[in-house]
């Protein structure tokens, strides 16, 4: 509400500051409402004798080009009432928050100085509360989400660590080849390996 206070205050000090001279007069220069309301602008002139009907545009901003002001057709939502020659009314009915912009009426070729229009959406308390809980706990649930997954990743690494390890371990027994023990060879004593002996004379196969 105090944001929507300022900003009030600070389109009534725009549209005051930049109004240009002119003989005709706008009331209200500033409307702040919320949605679902009517609002009624009033166009004044001095002169008399002015055309039955006013014509009635509207610009996003003050000191839109009078080019790119968009012309206002009477309709449900826009009517257009005389109460005599010197006051024109604008009426908007069921305002919403895209009908917010500066209004300008036009009498006999001149430009009125422009109503500025601020539309503020209602705003339900408990409803406000409910969604920023619910924000709030998707928040939470997307990061223990994110967490979990980076936890499973990191459990991932460890067991393929672990398991690397296990394939490439060092076995426990030696196997390097020792030779034959003379208890193998079925002899209790050294003189029977002769039998395994050849003679000086015999010639090896490859010689």
């Amino acid at each position: 509400m105090r944001w929507l206070l300022a900003g009030c205050w600070g389109l009534a000090f725009i549209s005051f500051s930049v109004a240009p001279d002119s003989d005709i007069t706008q009331k209200p220069r500033f409307y702040g409402v919320r949605t679902r309301r009517d609002v009624g602008i009033c166009c004044l002139s001095p002169q008399v004798g002015l055309v039955p009907g006013a014509m009635w545009y509207k610009a996003d901003r003050h000191g839109e080009e009078e080019a790119n002001r968009r012309k206002i057709v009477a309709s449900k939502k826009y009517q257009f009432f005389d109460s005599h020659s010197q006051k024109k009314y604008l009426l908007v009915h069921n305002v919403r928050v895209e009908d917010s912009g500066v209004y300008f009426c036009k009498l006999n070729g001149t430009w009125g100085p422009g109503t500025a229009l601020q539309v503020a959406r209602v705003v339900d308390v408990p409803t406000a509360v409910h969604r920023t809980k619910m924000k709030d706990g998707l928040i939470v649930l997307q990061g223990l989400l994110l967490a979990a997954c980076i936890a499973a990743v990191l459990l991932r690494k460890r067991q393929l660590s672990e398991k690397k390890e296990i394939i490439y371990e060092e076995p426990e027994t030696d196997h390097i080849y020792e030779g034959l023990a003379i208890e193998s060879c079925g002899g209790g004593e050294y003189e029977e390996l002769s039998v395994y002996a050849r003679a000086d004379e015999t010639e090896a196969p490859w010689e």
